[in-house]
């Protein structure tokens, strides 16, 4: 049955439900969990509560309640780890502002762990998936690699040395980013996750039929990303990614291999796409800069509205 009340369901693939309350009240409901990336539980306990948190951000919300979602191997694992998970998850909570109620714990064969996150935002100003306008530009917040980056240092491709900066961008929380939405005109957004940049541009694209021209050379990314595609480094979910998108994506010839498989990747955790008119482009990137998203760039332009596509210029 239709409620009216019910803003944003599963029909566009959005980062989180919507439901109003009042006419100046509504409240954003999102679930995620993954298995661990990192061996330290306490940081993964941290990237799996803000990845989760994520997903209020996206919307342009502001998180109020947290509930654990643990998947547990009782016979196999210490307490201890699970308090460490646990205490990261608690932490990453308390810093969005929002609090932690509970949640449920499952026995079973495999770790994984994230939140149930509620969160609040004035029925008029949710920001969804689709809604991109010829002529806006889009912004990401956060560089990608992730997923290739610690899937070396999983398979012991990468030095260690690089983890530090890896776990930052992944336990940085997107709070800035959807303030700053909330100022600007943004007409869509969506985080950027297992999908890849390119993936979650396709819900972009589809949802009002636009066509988007990514900038490959403005595409901010981990350096050690193309040496680890070189070495045929790549995460479970980019074969499918790839797959999917086969009939959506083209390419100018002069953009690389390695920044196509980039592209492509899944991310943990990782920044906003967001797009909204140029003129507010320059004012939106000056205040990430200032804040904490200093690698935030324009990475793209929606170029008509003709057909669902998505083009990588060189």
């Amino acid at each position: 049955m239709d409620d009216p009340n019910l803003l944003v369901g599963t029909e566009t693939s959005d980062d989180a439900g919507v439901y109003k309350l009042t006419e100046d009240l509504a409240i954003i409901n999102t679930t995620d969990y993954f298995t661990p990336i990192v061996d330290d539980p306490y940081t993964f306990g941290q990237i799996a509560a803000t990845n989760a948190l994520s997903d209020v951000y996206s919307m342009g919300g502001i998180p109020k309640t947290a509930l654990n979602v643990l998947y547990w191997p009782k016979d196999r694992l210490d307490l201890e780890i699970l308090g460490d998970i646990m205490r990261g998850g608690a932490d990453k909570v308390k810093e969005s502002g929002a609090v932690l109620v509970g949640g449920h714990t499952v026995d079973a064969p495999e770790l994984m762990y994230g939140l149930a996150v509620t969160g609040i935002i004035h029925p008029e100003r949710v920001v969804r998936n689709f809604g991109a306008k010829p002529g806006d530009v889009l912004i990401l917040t956060k560089r990608l690699g992730v997923g290739i980056l610690t899937t070396g240092l999983k398979f012991n491709k990468l030095g260690s040395s690089a983890l530090p900066r890896v776990v930052e961008s992944m336990t940085r929380l997107n709070r800035s980013a959807a303030e700053v939405m909330q100022k600007f005109s943004v007409n869509a957004c969506t985080d950027v996750t297992g999908y890849g940049l390119l993936g979650h541009s396709s819900e972009m694209a589809s949802g009002n039929g636009v066509t988007l021209e990514i900038f490959s050379k403005n595409i901010p990314y981990f350096d050690e990303a193309p040496m680890l595609v070189k070495k045929k480094i790549q995460t479970r979910a980019y074969k499918s990614n790839t797959k999917f998108l086969d009939q959506m994506v083209t390419f100018d010839s002069g953009v690389s291999e390695e920044m196509r498989h980039i592209l492509m990747e899944a991310e943990t955790s990782g920044g906003l796409l967001f797009a909204l008119p140029e003129a507010d482009a320059d004012s939106a990137l000056a205040v990430l800069h200032e804040r904490d998203c200093p690698e935030a760039a324009v990475i793209g332009r929606v170029t008509d509205s003709s057909h669902a596509h998505i083009h990588v210029a060189a």
